[in-house]
């Protein structure tokens, strides 16, 4: 199971620990890779990036990312994580819980899911989706305030 915790990031499934948002690279890489494949991968405005598959699941973790002209980090460290179903298993539950306040957000219809969770949605957390169930989910650190 995968659990969000959007102020702190996301807990891993089988006792592989929690990415935190703020953790290096190379830490967050090392923590993924106890339960999945980490591969390189690029988002833009991040310093770094990568994904794993899990159990019909697509987890991108991000960090060192940057405002919107590349000038000053706006989140220092593991920035924003994001889960995606298989495009294959969007018919059903997923294989593999991913969880937010005790609630499945890929084990239920998105309709259900949504009225559960819409009154208490932190900013940082976005659900994705427009068939029966959420498609894709993802939780970001809140940015760094501005210098001035």
């Amino acid at each position: 199971m995968f659990e969000l915790i959007p102020e702190v990031g996301l807990r891993l499934p089988c006792g592989a620990g929690t990415l935190r948002f703020g953790m290096d690279e190379r830490t967050a890489q090392w923590t993924v890779a106890t339960v999945a494949d980490v591969r390189d991968g690029w988002v833009c405005g991040a310093r770094w990036a990568f994904s794993a598959q899990y159990r019909g699941l697509t987890l991108d973790v991000y960090g060192d990312a940057t405002d919107r002209r590349g000038r000053h980090r706006n989140s220092p460290g593991l920035a924003g994580i994001g889960l995606t179903r298989d495009a294959l298993t969007l018919t059903g539950p997923s294989a593999c819980p991913v969880v937010f306040r005790g609630i499945d957000l890929f084990g239920y219809p998105r309709a259900e899911v949504s009225d559960a969770v819409s009154e208490n949605l932190p900013p940082t957390l976005r659900l994705s989706g427009d068939g029966l169930y959420l498609t894709a989910v993802s939780v970001r650190a809140a940015p760094v305030p501005a210098e001035s």
